[in-house]
């Protein structure tokens, strides 16, 4: 994994700005502190910054090809799981390689396929290919958008980058929040998207674009497609077996070591079982870690959404495979100092306390590895959240994950702050709830509907599209920055775009087969994990239990709210929330308290150290 920017302008000489070009690079040295680099023509000019993983010799960027009068450079961020095929067809094709990496491959691929390139492409990626001859940009992202890329189209300059600060370290960018971004901070900040400053985009999942001194033309390259499932149970199984199997195998390749992360639930065992088994067929044993938290499980209490700890389960799998497990435990102390990481990785508030810990545990697997598959987006590809299985969400028309956690009075004061929590001046303005359904409605009309389904089918299909589109990927970007903030990569099986495909139209009754969120998946899984694990319900991401820990951040809160010159003050209806700090209702406990409160910290802090501009 690594970072990209870059910058194009067709009307003044960029060969001589390297100085910027540098400047942008430097904000992404996490993303790849191994190594730097940039070329510059006329038009264009692109950096890279690399985290080594594949062929460190080769692999060097930005890569050029030359043919004739043709240049073609390419800046690059991600991995291509089928390199080696694309590579053999490519040689078959007269192409010739100078190196073992997966960037010649891809960028091959364009000059034989051009922009049809990704449609051969099976793996996570963010790229950007400058066409010297044409004078033209081709930008891509991922079919699930695993890896980030944003873009500003300022006057005749593109410029463009894995994450926001490299953009706005071009002189012609600036962090101008307007109402659009001030709907992202304040209300919808559970759907992720968008560059949040004005002029700023963030290209979408499965899609492309290119751009011309004429014209920009974006378009999606990629989108699922309903047609009737006619695999038997059996198959059905043994096909999404098969296709984990193959998916896990083709991201251990690595030229570093490679872990996987281990919660004990039913998605990271089973990536750690397949992994675990091709690590043993090299006489290898696999690396393994896990998150916990300091002075938490006394204070444990089983709900919902988590029903139990993972330390038990974690310790089931790790003797049974074998493999060589890790357990990183957090304290209260290391969270709180580290609060504000999130915002910074992200350039903008994000989720806190759950962020947090992801960095720390990043930080210590990059000690010993380079490379991690999680088990990230199985709960999104085959319905394992709860609210996949409530009635009253179905017949809820919101984004699922906000009608779960509304309260008797249809209010979710925790998945949008919104009103109340606005100042009234600017909920006024705002107008959180249409903006809400705006968002919901937009989604609802991309949903690819089958014909002849049961309502109720296609209602299913409906909260399936939204959080693999939605949901997802704010999971997605917080594995990725939370990881390559610490210089990792994290890989994600479960985002293997063939078996998103393929579990895309499995019927609800095959999903929840054996009665029990994900039952297909747990068949797949048969024999491969301990059976109390392989039948283990859904448990949500681990969090602190330290009561120590949403006081510090209820005390830190009213310190914001007491201080007239807190930036965060003139948004927000400072009253209502120091009620909440000063005098928590049962609403306003646990979870819902540290998750409010280290949102308003970290975005008091974002509009301070960002310099926030509001028109």
């Amino acid at each position: 994994m690594c970072g990209i920017t870059g910058w194009i302008d067709w009307e003044q000489d960029l060969s001589q700005q390297q100085p910027v070009l540098e400047q942008m690079a430097c904000t992404l040295k996490e993303r790849g502190p191994d190594r730097e680099g940039y070329w510059l023509s006329p038009c264009a000019a692109l950096a890279h910054r690399r985290l080594i993983v594949i062929d460190p010799v080769g692999g060097k960027q930005p890569m050029l090809f030359t043919q004739g009068e043709q240049t073609y450079v390419l800046t690059y961020n991600g991995e291509l799981y089928n390199f080696r095929e694309l590579r053999e067809e490519l040689r078959a094709r007269d192409h010739v390689f100078r190196t073992h990496s997966d960037t010649e491959v891809l960028l091959h691929a364009y000059v034989e396929w051009g922009e049809e390139c990704v449609n051969h492409f099976n793996g996570i990626f963010a790229f950007a290919i400058w066409d010297e001859a044409r004078q033209r940009l081709f930008i891509a992202r991922d079919h699930l958008g695993v890896k980030p890329l944003f873009y500003a189209q300022v006057g005749s300059a593109i410029v463009f980058g894995s994450e926001i600060k490299a953009l706005l370290a071009h002189p012609l960018v600036e962090p101008v929040l307007d109402n659009e971004g001030m709907k992202a901070i304040f209300v919808s900040l559970f759907l992720s998207g968008g560059g949040i400053f004005r002029d700023i985009h963030e290209l979408r999942p499965a899609h492309c674009a290119t751009f011309t001194r004429e014209r920009t033309h974006i378009r999606p390259y990629w989108q699922l497609v309903s047609r009737p499932h006619t695999d038997d149970l059996e198959t059905t199984a043994e096909y999404i077996r098969s296709l984990l199997k193959d998916t896990v195998k083709r991201q251990l390749i690595a030229d570093v070591p490679v872990v996987t992360l281990l919660s004990g639930g039913l998605d990271s065992s089973g990536v750690t079982s397949l992994a675990a088994r091709e690590f043993q067929s090299e006489h290898k044993v696999l690396d393994t870690y896990a998150i916990n938290y300091a002075n938490s499980e006394e204070h444990f209490e089983g709900n919902a959404i988590r029903p139990s700890i993972d330390r038990p389960y974690v310790e089931q799998v790790a003797r049974y495979l074998p493999t060589n497990h890790h357990d990183v435990v957090v304290s209260t102390e290391e969270l709180l100092e580290n609060l504000l990481v999130p915002m910074r990785a992200h350039d903008r508030p994000k989720m806190g306390q759950i962020e947090t810990s992801l960095y720390l545990l990043f930080k210590v697997i990059k000690q010993n590895a380079t490379v991690a598959l999680s088990g990230e987006s199985a709960d999104e590809v085959f319905g394992g959240y709860p609210w996949f299985h409530q009635e009253h969400v179905l017949n809820t028309p919101t984004f699922p994950w906000i009608a779960a956690r509304m309260n008797p009075r249809g209010d979710n004061q925790f998945m949008n702050m919104g009103t109340p929590f606005l100042s009234p001046a600017l909920a006024q303005e705002l107008h959180p709830r249409e903006h809400m359904q705006r968002l919901y409605q937009e989604a609802l009309v991309e949903v690819p509907r089958l014909e002849g389904e049961s309502p109720r089918d296609a209602r299913i299909r409906e909260i399936f599209y939204l959080n693999m589109t939605r949901f997802l990927l704010l999971l997605l970007d917080r594995k990725d920055r939370m990881s390559m903030a610490t210089g990792l990569e994290v890989r994600v099986p479960f985002c293997d775009h063939r078996l998103v495909q393929y579990v895309w139209n499995i019927p609800w009754e095959m999903k929840t087969v054996d009665n029990i969120e994900k039952g297909i998946l747990r068949r797949a899984f048969s024999g491969l994990l301990p059976e109390e694990v392989r039948m283990r319900r859904k448990s949500a991401y681990p969090t602190s239990f330290d009561p120590a820990y949403t006081q510090a951040v209820r005390c830190w809160t009213l310190e914001i709210l007491n201080n007239a010159n807190a930036p965060v003050n003139s948004f927000v209806n400072v009253e209502f929330i120091r009620q909440l700090a000063e005098h928590p209702d049962e609403e306003m406990r646990g979870e819902n308290a540290y998750f409010l409160f280290d949102y308003l910290i970290q975005t008091n802090a974002w509009l301070q150290e960002y310099h926030v501009v509001t028109p």
